[in-house]
């Protein structure tokens, strides 16, 4: 008898930041001797030791590992346990995965494949290839081409890091003044950021479950504010369901579906972003993750469909005969916001609706949900206006990503 028919399926979780709770708890319920790779900086904040067998920490600079480093530790590992998955619990933790992946050949998505849900060129490349409208972009990388660009690109335009996630190190450039400096000041990293024309309008996500290529389980939703002006210039952040069945609903779906099957996905969860131009009202491909989305999103999606997307991630890397609950049909709105007051007091936020309330330090956030979309949205628009008078502070955009 082989050492994998005698051990229990092993799945090692790679996390830079604390994240993934449900995640290794559905590993654990569902077997699975778990074992989590996580950097030292983290490795007292409050995992649930409970669900994990095994934790290894790595050494960090600025959540940086040494990769070489972490394929000869978890070689090591390999030496006396079988690991047959690599799971990242975050953005930055993809291209260590798939390393690992290749390094180890354990099932899952390769370095190529990865590329395109952590490079912001890579996967505008890519959506244009396959015909899905993308805003008109440049690398970062000869200077001729950036000229022409810019002469034949209509000013404001946006300069994105090509490998950060979120609106982190994103710089609005308005006109062509601006772009040469920003540029100057990138030095020798200037071939890592991507320039892209600045489309005013409305941004989507999509959260989705993709199973044998195929996306299983779909949820559009709108943020109030786009997120790169909440980041830059402050207030409050939401997100709410959008109304099922729409013309536009119907037609994020249908470009998302598009999105994944040309960045390759054959597994997994992604969280998915889209602009609807003011000027035109198509819609445009921004960017996507092979993850679950970050600021809360999982517990806006659970509270308004019943699915949670870490659990359900976890059951179709350890399944194959994986089967998606029903999801329901509520309507939720999230919003959240940075506060004046170390612990602030939410309790005055009473209406019935409210089904989550954020426990974090310096923050204030809730979720509601309810049956009828209109209920839903009035409530994100009263308190988001009165998050503002009661909690919200702000600090500057991080130029790097923080946990």
């Amino acid at each position: 008898m082989s050492i994998s028919q005698t051990c229990p399926f092993t799945i090692l979780c790679v996390a830079s930041y604390h994240k993934g709770d449900e995640f290794i708890r559905e590993c654990q319920r569902q077997g699975c001797h778990v074992l989590l790779l996580t950097s030292l900086s983290v490795g007292r904040d409050v995992w649930p030791l409970e669900s994990i067998d095994e934790i290894f920490l790595m050494p960090d600079v600025e959540k940086k590992w040494n990769m070489e480093d972490v394929i000869k530790s978890v070689s090591f590992l390999a030496r006396d346990r079988v690991i047959n998955r690599i799971v990242p619990l975050d953005d930055f933790d993809l291209e260590k995965a798939a390393t690992l992946r290749e390094h180890l050949r354990t099932p899952g998505m390769g370095e190529t494949t990865t590329r395109y849900f952590r490079d912001k060129l890579a996967m505008r490349m890519q959506a244009q290839e396959a015909g899905i409208n993308v805003p008109e972009f440049i690398h970062v990388l000869n200077h001729e081409r950036l000229r022409e660009f810019a002469a034949c690109t209509p000013a404001p335009w946006v300069l994105k890091p090509r490998f950060e996630a979120s609106a982190v190190g994103i710089q609005k450039i308005r006109a062509a003044e601006e772009l040469w400096p920003a540029l100057e000041q990138l030095g020798d990293r200037q071939s890592f950021f991507v320039l892209e024309r600045f489309v005013p309008g409305d941004i989507y996500h999509i959260d989705s479950i993709v199973d044998d290529q195929q996306v299983i389980f779909a949820i559009a939703n709108r943020y109030g504010q786009p997120p790169l002006n909440v980041a830059h210039e402050g207030g409050v952040f939401s997100t709410c369901t959008i109304e099922r069945g729409t013309p536009d609903e119907q037609a994020l779906q249908a470009i998302n579906r598009r999105v994944l099957s040309a960045m390759g996905l054959r597994r997994g969860v992604s969280h998915t972003e889209f602009i609807k131009g003011r000027a035109d009202r198509q819609f445009y491909f921004l960017e996507t993750s092979a993850r679950v989305g970050g600021a809360n999103i999982a517990e806006l999606i659970e509270a308004a469909t019943g699915i949670n997307l870490w659990t359900e991630w976890a059951k179709l890397e350890v399944r194959r005969d994986y089967k998606l609950p029903t999801p329901r049909a509520d309507y939720a709105g999230l919003l959240v916001s940075l506060a004046r007051q170390e612990y602030p007091d939410t309790s005055r936020y009473n209406d019935p609706e409210i089904v989550w309330r954020m426990n974090k330090s310096a923050h204030a956030g809730l979720i509601v949900k309810s049956p009828s979309l209109a209920r839903v949205e009035q409530l994100i628009d009263d308190y988001t206006a009165r998050f503002s008078n009661d909690f919200l502070a702000t600090l500057p955009a991080p130029e790097k990503a923080v946990s």
